[in-house]
């Protein structure tokens, strides 16, 4: 048999899809295997280059064949996607991966470990536990707003309700209801306890990892937003610049420019959409604590308040924030404030 020198490898459940090519370009196998039988094949193969999308446990199999001397590289899905022939299958998919992988301009994604990949599961599972709160919290005030009991915005409001509903022999209340009301509370109390306990835990990673604490030195980041940085971003080095983040982010503008005429839309959205929902909560409450104290530093912040929207102002800070997050794990650097960069 020919030397396989480079493999596709289209990942699923059980069935795998494997499209191995020799340095001429020549197809040397084509193959299913099912999950059983994946590192025993790959065990039995001379180093090589595979290449995967990065999908669904993508990592983990990443970081197994890195272990057997393969070099491993993971791409996004939309870039290999272009690469697919004709009708889309197993086969056509592990041929286009095999393809991709070999192109010079493409970008790939770096290998995760298992602690990054824990403190990503610990933010998925609080903002769960977040979404629960609120659609518990809704359910709550919709409900007795049908009785005609409602409370104001907020937590004050919500405790107001919350004690109403803790007392027995509200006339305004039904038996039945208020038994479905009290179970909607013990959900909401248990929410409540699993995020607080989330939150502990993010601030132990948080004060156990030296890059987060350096994070958590710009101006509207906090442990939450330094853990989810350091995590989702394993190789600061796999972005050229600051820019490039931002745009991996999706806080850079949409482009639709032709003919030497620079047309920008609004942000993009494209990529990690938790991090780029964190950075501009991040940054709309640094806005909200700069109008109420009246801050005017820095100065392009101040000028751009004075003409844009509190929600324009924040995607613009957010971005800033993804720069200078980048920048500081890239080079290693502490924070350093507008006014010492100058000097």
């Amino acid at each position: 048999m020919e030397k396989i020198s480079t493999i596709g490898l289209d990942i699923a459940k059980n069935v795998f899809q494997v499209h191995g090519i020799d340095e001429t370009g020549n197809i040397v196998v084509q193959r299913q295997l099912r999950r059983r039988q994946v590192l025993s094949f790959f065990e039995r193969q001379s180093p090589c280059l595979v290449g995967m999308e990065a999908c669904a446990t993508a990592h983990y199999w990443a970081r197994e064949l890195v272990k057997l001397g393969h070099e491993v590289k993971l791409m996004p899905p939309r870039y290999v996607k272009p690469y697919v022939k004709r009708n889309k299958n197993d086969a056509a998919d592990a041929e286009a991966i095999c393809e991709a992988v070999t192109r010079p301009t493409m970008r790939f994604v770096a290998i995760k470990t298992p602690e990054q990949q824990s403190v990503l599961m610990l933010h998925r599972t609080r903002q769960l536990f977040v979404r629960q709160r609120v659609t518990l919290t809704n359910a709550i005030r919709a409900h007795l707003a049908e009785f005609g009991i409602v409370a104001g915005t907020g937590r004050n409001g919500l405790e107001a309700l919350l004690e109403l509903i803790g007392k027995e022999g509200d006339e305004r209340i039904p038996a039945a209801a208020h038994e479905c009301l009290m179970a909607l509370v013990v959900q909401l109390q248990l929410a409540k306890r699993q995020i607080l306990e989330a939150d502990r835990r993010v601030l132990a990673c948080h004060k156990a990892s030296p890059v987060s604490r350096r994070l958590e030195a710009i101006p509207g980041v906090g442990p939450l937003i330094a853990t989810a940085l350091v995590a989702s971003i394993p190789d600061p080095q796999a972005f050229r610049s600051g820019r490039d983040l931002s745009a991996w982010i999706g806080l850079v503008p949409k482009q639709n420019s032709r003919g030497g005429k620079e047309k920008l839309g609004s942000i993009s959205k494209a990529g990690n959409r938790y991090l780029r929902q964190l950075l501009v909560v991040g940054a709309m409450s640094l806005i909200l604590r700069a109008r109420q104290l009246g801050y005017t530093r820095p100065p392009w912040l101040a000028r751009l308040m004075e003409r844009r929207s509190a929600k324009v102002v924040a995607v613009a800070l957010a971005n800033k924030i993804a720069r200078t997050a980048w920048a500081m794990m890239a080079r290693g650097e502490a924070y350093r404030a507008p006014g010492q960069q100058a000097a």
